[in-house]
């Protein structure tokens, strides 16, 4: 029997680039809870935007934030994981001296981010409507972070994988380094992924992976695909996440739907 529900979003249960749950969708969710099924939110989003995406039935799903850097069950933090200083440093002069790609910089209750892009500001508060903090220099944030992401509004996307690798090379054995759709890069701490996010939400609600249901579309969902016995990757996944998975799905909702009949 499943027990536990993940799914990401960007790609999943959001697609064609939209940034709003239909109704039906909040509906299965809500369907699901009382249940007495655990709903988790899985994405590389930061948890404020989430808590707005799934604001009808906030109070009754818990949420993997930022790619696993912070889990959030009942508004109680139950796991969070930041990037050492120092290497924070690092990772942001190196962006900075390429200087082809926006960053923001994600801490628990907002991102920071440069205004040297109108396009890139109007995608982060407009768009996504993060919770967010401009600021003039990206290097003068401090205290404790989750992630670093950086955004490709211009290159082509051969430059972007060719930068990815480059990254890669320079931080391998320092830093997780992920995509995120098809325009972001995602640093993450070391250890943090979706997957090991799931195992905390499993040891809490003493659940299997056998009762595990999850669903994602890119890289950074294969942890998280890999830990749960009913996996799906979505028919529009990223090359090769799919083999990751058990099986594959056009829509969320439609296994949703089916898992609700047979309840």
């Amino acid at each position: 029997m499943i027990k536990l529900i993940a799914s990401d979003l960007d790609g999943t249960l959001l697609q064609d680039h939209a940034q709003e749950l239909s109704a039906h969708t909040l509906s299965l969710i809500q369907q699901i809870s009382e249940k007495g099924i655990h709903f988790i939110a899985a994405s590389g989003r930061q948890y404020d935007n989430l808590t707005q995406v799934f604001k009808s039935v906030h109070d009754d799903i818990s949420y993997i934030a930022e790619n696993g850097s912070i889990c959030v069950h009942q508004g109680n933090v139950i796991s969070r994981t930041t990037i050492d200083s120092e290497l924070c440093k690092k990772i942001i002069n190196e962006i900075k001296r390429d200087n082809r790609f926006e960053i923001v910089v994600s801490q628990q209750h907002s991102c920071f981010i440069e205004d040297r892009n109108p396009d890139y500001v109007h995608l982060i508060t407009d768009g996504m409507k993060n919770t967010t903090t401009v600021v003039n220099d990206i290097r003068t944030v401090s205290g404790p972070i989750l992630k670093i992401a950086i955004c490709n509004m211009t290159e082509p996307d051969e430059d972007f994988l060719d930068y990815l690798h480059t990254l890669r090379d320079l931080f391998k054995d320092q830093i997780k380094i992920v995509t995120s759709g098809n325009i972001w890069i995602d640093f993450i701490a070391p250890g943090s992924n979706k997957g090991t996010a799931l195992s905390t939400f499993m040891d809490l609600f003493h659940v299997t992976p056998d009762e595990c249901m999850v669903f994602g579309d890119q890289y950074n969902d294969l942890e998280m695909l890999q830990s749960a016995k009913h996996s799906y990757a979505m028919k529009t996944c990223a090359p090769g996440v799919e083999k990751y998975a058990a099986y594959q799905t056009e829509r969320v909702e439609d296994i949703l739907e089916k898992l609700l009949e047979n309840l």
